[in-house]
């Protein structure tokens, strides 16, 4: 995939210990804020507001700043850390990409659209959902809306699970920059509630809401069509297939059982991808999240 290269002044990039925020203050009742972003949203992509209206938690938390510990000058610039090795750079260049297709998406929704920040770390880390650990592979955290990731991980990526090329790694930036907007639209809050309201369809909603995250990856891919080589289809269904949660287990020995599933199968994972590529409108993939 053909993407421009990062400008500095375009993203959000930290490494490792940086200051964080988590959860804390007083809660409230559903404001006219979120009321209006709840509606909005619903139009533009495709969530169903009476769903998420009746399931997001009446008393979420908001989050503080925490002060950042490190002495003066000790942060590294953008362009160092996106700059450390071939991953990294990929990586911002993504994030560029996608803050440039989905940020004019939030402006015609008319709601706020804030960049999610990339967080390059080795080994482990701290974050605003509590410890990172490279094992861990990439992950979203809500709480300070940083995308944490270990490059090493496309090593893994590659040489264990199969999953070569660069629209590879684009796909799985894709996928956690698809949790900032569930975090942004209410949609991520309102799973949560509702998993705190039936824990035995906890697994269900979750695996609903990774689909959902897939698709919108796929979103990103399609509305950057021309920027697609070939061949980078069939790199992102070979990823998409290669972390599907049976193919996970049968690869570890495991039996394959669904009701532990938490991101969903490798055909669905293919699907979720391919329907948002396919399509790319944010709106296909309004059907991952409807709560019964």
């Amino acid at each position: 995939m053909r993407l421009n290269r990062f400008n500095p002044a375009n993203i959000r990039v930290r490494g490792g210990e940086s200051g964080r925020r988590i959860p804390g203050g007083a809660g409230g009742g559903i404001g006219l804020g979120t009321l209006v972003i709840v509606l909005i949203a619903a139009y533009f992509f495709g969530v169903d507001p009476a769903q998420m209206l009746g399931n997001i938690d009446q008393s979420g938390p908001t989050t503080q700043q925490l002060p950042d510990s490190r002495p003066a000058g000790a942060s590294q610039s953008v362009e160092a850390l996106c700059t450390q090795n071939q991953y990294a750079t990929e990586a911002c260049n993504a994030l560029q990409s996608l803050n440039q297709t989905w940020g004019p998406e939030f402006q015609r929704a008319n709601i706020q659209f804030e960049q999610p920040e990339l967080v390059f770390y080795s080994g482990g880390t701290a974050s605003g959902c509590g410890a990172a650990q490279s094992a861990m592979g990439p992950f979203y955290c809500p709480a300070d809306e940083g995308i944490y990731i270990d490059t090493s991980f496309y090593d893994q990526l590659a040489r264990q699970l199969g999953a070569k090329g660069d629209f590879a790694r684009y796909y799985v930036i894709a996928h956690e920059y698809g949790h900032h907007i569930q975090k942004l639209t209410g949609v991520a809050d309102a799973i949560r509630s509702a998993q705190q309201q039936n824990p035995v369809a906890a697994n269900q909603l979750q695996v609903r809401m990774e689909l959902q995250a897939d698709c919108y990856a796929g979103v990103w891919a399609g509305k950057n069509r021309n920027l697609i080589d070939p061949g980078d289809f069939e790199e992102g269904m070979t990823a998409a297939s290669a972390i599907g949660d049976d193919t996970l287990m049968r690869n570890a020995g495991r039996r394959v059982d669904t009701d532990s599933f938490t991101h969903g199968s490798s055909a669905q994972r293919m699907q979720a991808l391919r329907e948002g590529m396919q399509s790319g409108s944010a709106s296909a993939c309004s059907h991952y999240v409807r709560l019964t």
